[in-house]
């Protein structure tokens, strides 16, 4: 197993490369880690649907939802929330700033791209379709939580994000203790990201999955679509929790592990 001040090493060497992929390799990797995070939110909307108790449903949720982060580091993808601990390698200087924000503009974009294909194929076909699972009732579900979501006020949404992503960048942390056995690092990660599913923290990239899918939705059932604005989307919801996403991850994570095991030796 790595210890602590190896993973702090290690993470700056995988940090500096990411700061140098070519864009067009960059672009690709995060439109399917945009996909992987989408697909562990439809598997915790899917297997708690239905479960009347709502601490229960969210234990059911909190044990589905850290697939998709599982498929990101193993599968290998850009995720803007995970990336935030980039700033390691730039406080290292192993890395640029410029590069470090190159990767998540163009990560934060691609995992955009990456949530709203599932959330289209997802609504067209699971929650709407000839088809539909539950009878069509899991498109309401998917209503509730969108609108829950761009209801939360500034300041909630900020603090939800970044004790989201402090929990998220944990995960990517510890599951690089384990350096060769792929079961110990699903382990590893797959505890802090439960803890955060279940506490009702905020991800951004999840929310670029949540929230469209259920504008959608609404579209589809005929809704009055006022009721869940793009404005509320992106204003209300996504500026904040991303800004809080970065507080966690880059500020309660990387530059603090930074400074316990980096800081002072150039090595």
């Amino acid at each position: 197993m790595n210890s602590p001040a190896e993973i702090a090493r290690l993470y700056v060497d995988l940090g500096s490369q990411k700061a140098k992929l070519p864009a067009g390799k960059m672009f690709v990797m995060s439109i399917l880690a945009g996909m992987f995070i989408a697909l562990g939110a439809v598997g915790s909307a899917v297997a708690s649907f239905g479960i009347e108790s709502a601490a229960a449903a969210r234990i059911i949720s909190a044990l589905v939802f850290p697939i998709g982060l599982s498929l990101v580091l193993v599968g290998g993808a850009e995720l803007f929330t995970g990336n935030s601990l980039m700033i390691m390698p730039v406080l290292q200087k192993r890395a640029s700033l410029g590069g470090m924000l190159r990767n998540w503009l163009i990560v934060y974009l691609g995992n955009f791209i990456g949530s709203l294909v599932i959330a289209f194929m997802v609504a067209f076909c699971i929650a709407g379709g000839s088809a539909p699972l539950f009878g069509g009732k899991l498109s309401q579900a998917l209503i509730a939580t969108a609108q829950a979501k761009v209801n939360l006020s500034f300041v909630d949404a900020f603090v939800r994000g970044i004790l989201c992503n402090f929990m998220v960048c944990l995960a990517v942390w510890v599951s690089m203790a384990a350096s060769a056995d792929l079961g110990g690092k699903v382990l590893a990660l797959y505890l802090p990201v439960f803890l955060f599913v279940l506490c009702g923290f905020e991800h951004c990239v999840a929310n670029m999955y949540f929230i469209p899918v259920g504008f959608i939705a609404m579209v589809q059932n005929g809704t009055a679509i006022a009721d869940l604005p793009w404005f509320g989307f992106l204003v209300g919801n996504m500026v904040p929790v991303t800004l809080g996403n970065l507080a966690g991850g880059a500020g309660f994570a990387g530059a603090l592990y930074w400074f316990v095991y980096l800081q002072g030796n150039r090595e």
